[in-house]
């Protein structure tokens, strides 16, 4: 069995050497051209003027494009095609493409870009979200509004009413290759395209649109990226796209990489937005009835905002039962970056929002937060034992076993938040150490510790029902060696390696034995993005399918050569059992290819129980949920602001692990990532709509000295009950939710400053100005 072993990346060896061979590596054929674009620096206007003689002049250009050369504009959206490749007439944001330079090198091209002179009649830019509210200025009609039950009365009647709002911050992707993409005209008029891309169907779709070709003329491959996190599921559209046009123009191979600043001025970020809320309640901090709403900066075209917001509202309940909520969410429109997917894809910001809701409520009724968390969890299924309303919620708990709703109507069957909490509560010694911090904190003036635990409810599905099915191609050759392709990419999480661990345990070979070759469009067509947390549930299922085909050919034939029954021939450890003999598996596939038996097949899974009803916020968006939990632990200074993480425990829901050691690696960036966005990472755009933090000298991502000096991890390791891939659970995305229980543990800490009469109320992220301003607010400065 190779399923659940703990076996190191697959690609490791390649990292930490430097030999792993990324899209700029690739070396390109003689006479290869290099590409960049001349940006705006203005936020909204009218393209007035643009002079490009001295570009065009420049040393080592070859062409210059601009909207008066292509009058068919390419479209780069994923979504509405609403975002021309290069600007036409008018600018939405500062850092816009509005023309393109074609150079004999990557320098000459940034060099020539920086030479086009543009003239703008200003205009008008929204640039907040009060801003686009007030020109109601949004995507879709009007907000979008789901809800359960009647909150507004149930708020009425509710013995207390705690209302507030706080601003939760944006996000840099920050990975470590940045976009780039290079074309390569083919003779047929095709082109062939190497992208950094989580998509490659979307790169090859938007290439052939802008080509007006059918998607077979267009290959996309993407062998691996250094790091995506989301930013690469559509952002990389544009270079693609770039890079096809200048192809088909030159008859040359064309590359496109975007520096850093470039990278960060152009691309798309993290969602951000304010959150407001109204919650009825019990002295108890028992949630009657809850309103909120959400006003999503969305940036100056559509991209992926739509679903995005929509999972913040699919996560707007976390882990807590909401008989009546109503959920209203703006999707407006700015002159900024178009803010696009990262990881949790809005799945973070509704559920940072509940727990707001929770620590204020705690703080209202004077109680302590884990135990109102814990007194609105939903229920879980079973009488009797741990986790049911009677032991958990007390009297006025229901104690029956039907499965409690989601504020979008889907019952919650798997529920082991109570569990799971409790054991983490145990082995952190959550409650001792609160005990302690709080002792430690009466002693001391200058340094103030917190602590919080926060669960996480996580649904695993695209909300687009469609993008639910994945494909796979598995070739045996007569030597016994394997080929597997299938359409998920790496971006260093490790899905190749747990891949590989699916195929070769069906087919009962060692893992090594397994090759995985680059994604590739031409050989699994129609892939959906790696995304959604769904890489291994997907192609997990699509590669078993090919692999059990295989398998199931073989073994019929040497069943028949033995004159036994399939059922008896057994595949494991490189070998095949078969009526007493015993063979090696390299020797099977020889015979069965002299026998004519194909040893090729592919597979295709697709998603089942899922159904979605996204206008009417009904059905049954996600297969099942992943849970976890953490306790952070962390000390202010109150003269500075200055904070860091002294310890973490994390417990999380994986399933049954395909591969422990990777998922592990998963749990620990995701929270320290998570931590990064809470804290540390501050977007700051400036008056004219600038972005102002744009290099990392300016934008604070954490490094290896900010994760926490003790950093406790553990996987729960009880399997789905859902039929996945081993019985496993995604973690590309759960984990990510964990670092919310830093930004409640900074809350803590400040709240140890003061009297307890005035709630921390802390925006995120939570920088040192932020945290200070806060400590002063308690101090009674403020």
């Amino acid at each position: 069995m190779s399923m659940g072993k703990p076996l190191p990346h697959d690609s490791a060896p390649l990292h930490v050497t430097g030999a792993a061979r990324y899209a700029d590596d690739v070396p390109l054929p003689a006479g290869a051209l290099h590409l960049a674009f001349g940006l705006s620096t203005c936020a909204h206007g009218v393209i007035t003027e643009m002079d490009l003689a001295a570009v065009r002049a420049a040393p080592g250009v070859v062409a210059v494009f601009s909207a008066e050369d292509w009058p068919d504009m390419p479209d780069c959206s994923p979504s509405v095609h609403d975002e021309p490749l290069l600007a036409t007439g008018r600018v939405h944001y500062v850092g816009q493409p509005i023309f393109l330079v074609v150079a004999e090198s990557h320098l000459a091209a940034r060099k020539a870009a920086r030479l086009g002179r543009v003239a703008y009649d200003e205009l008008p830019a929204l640039l907040t979200v009060d801003a686009a509210l007030a020109a109601n200025s949004r995507f879709e009609q009007g907000p979008v509004v789901w809800s359960k039950g009647d909150a507004a009365s149930a708020i009425a009647l509710a013995p207390l009413v705690t209302e507030g709002s706080f601003e939760v911050g944006g996000q840099e992707h920050f990975y470590l290759e940045g976009q780039v993409a290079f074309a390569l005209p083919g003779e047929d008029g095709g082109v062939s395209i190497v992208s950094s891309t989580q998509h490659p169907t979307e790169i090859q779709h938007k290439v052939a649109h802008a080509l007006h070709l059918p998607m077979s003329a267009v290959r996309v491959e993407t062998r691996r990226m250094g790091g995506g996190f989301g930013g690469k599921e559509s952002q990389g559209n544009a270079l693609a796209i770039a890079c096809a046009m200048a192809a088909r123009a030159t008859v040359r191979a064309c590359k496109m990489r975007y520096d850093r600043d470039d990278d960060m001025m152009i691309t798309g970020k993290r969602h951000d937005l304010r959150i407001a809320y109204r919650v009825g309640h019990d002295a108890e901090g028992r949630i009657l009835g809850v309103e909120f709403t959400h006003l999503f900066r969305c940036g100056w075209s559509q991209d992926l905002s739509l679903p995005v917001a929509d999972r913040a509202m699919l996560h707007a309940d976390n882990c807590y039962h909401l008989s009546d909520v109503r959920i209203e969410s703006h999707r407006l429109r700015t002159n900024t970056q178009s803010a696009t997917a990262y990881r949790g894809f809005g799945g973070p910001q509704g559920m940072v929002g509940i727990e707001r809701v929770l620590d204020h409520v705690a703080h209202a009724v004077g109680r302590e937060p884990l135990d109102v968390r814990l007194l609105n969890f939903y229920r879980s299924n079973g009488v009797g034992g741990p986790g049911t309303g009677q032991r958990f919620s007390g009297a006025h708990s229901p104690v029956n076993s039907q499965p409690q709703t989601t504020p979008f109507h889907m019952e919650v069957e798997d529920f082991i938040g109570h569990e799971l909490v409790a054991e983490l509560e145990k082995s952190s010694q959550y409650r001792a150490r609160k005990a302690e911090i709080a002792a430690w904190n009466s002693k001391n003036p200058i340094l103030k510790r917190g602590i919080a635990l926060t669960p996480v409810k996580f649904g695993i599905s695209f909300t687009l029902t469609w993008l639910n099915q994945a494909g796979a191609l598995v070739h045996v050759y007569q030597d016994g060696s394997i080929i597997l392709n299938h359409g998920g990419t790496e971006m260093g999480q490790g899905l190749n390696q747990k891949v590989a661990q699916v195929a070769a345990d069906v087919l009962g070979v060692d893992t090594g034995a397994v090759k995985i070759t680059a994604t590739d469009t031409s050989k699994v067509p129609n892939t959906s993005a790696t995304a959604a947390s769904s890489g291994s549930d997907l192609n997990g299922m699509a590669t078993r399918a090919a692999c059990e085909t295989i398998k199931a050919r073989m073994a019929a034939f040497i069943a028949d050569k033995h004159g036994v029954s399939v059922g008896s021939v057994k595949f494991a450890d490189g070998q095949v059992r078969v009526a007493g003999e015993v063979y090696g598996f390299a020797q099977v596939a020889a015979w069965a290819y002299q026998a004519r038996i194909s040893l090729s097949s592919t597979g295709y899974y697709a998603t089942p129980k899922i159904t979605w009803d996204r206008v009417k916020g009904k059905g049954r968006p996600f297969l099942y949920f992943a849970y976890g939990a953490a306790v952070t632990e962390v000390v202010i200074d109150t003269l500075t602001g200055e904070n860091r993480i002294l310890r973490a425990d994390l417990l999380h829901d994986t399933g049954s692990s395909l591969n422990p050691d990777l998922d592990i690696g998963q749990v620990e960036g995701a929270y320290v990532q998570s931590a990064g966005w809470l804290t540390t990472e501050e977007l700051v755009w400036n008056s004219k709509g600038m972005l102002t933090t744009h290099t990392p000298s300016t934008y604070k991502i954490p490094a290896c000295s900010d994760r926490p000096d003790v950093f406790n991890v553990a996987l729960w390791g009880k399997p789905n009950r859902e039929d996945t891939i081993g019985k496993s659970k995604a973690v590309g995305e759960p984990p990510f939710m964990l670092g919310i229980s830093a930004l409640y543990a900074l809350s803590d800490a400040i709240a140890a400053c003061g009297d307890g009469s005035v709630y921390v109320a802390l925006d995120a992220p939570a920088t040192a100005e932020r945290v200070l301003m806060a400590v002063r607010r308690q101090q009674g400065h403020v």
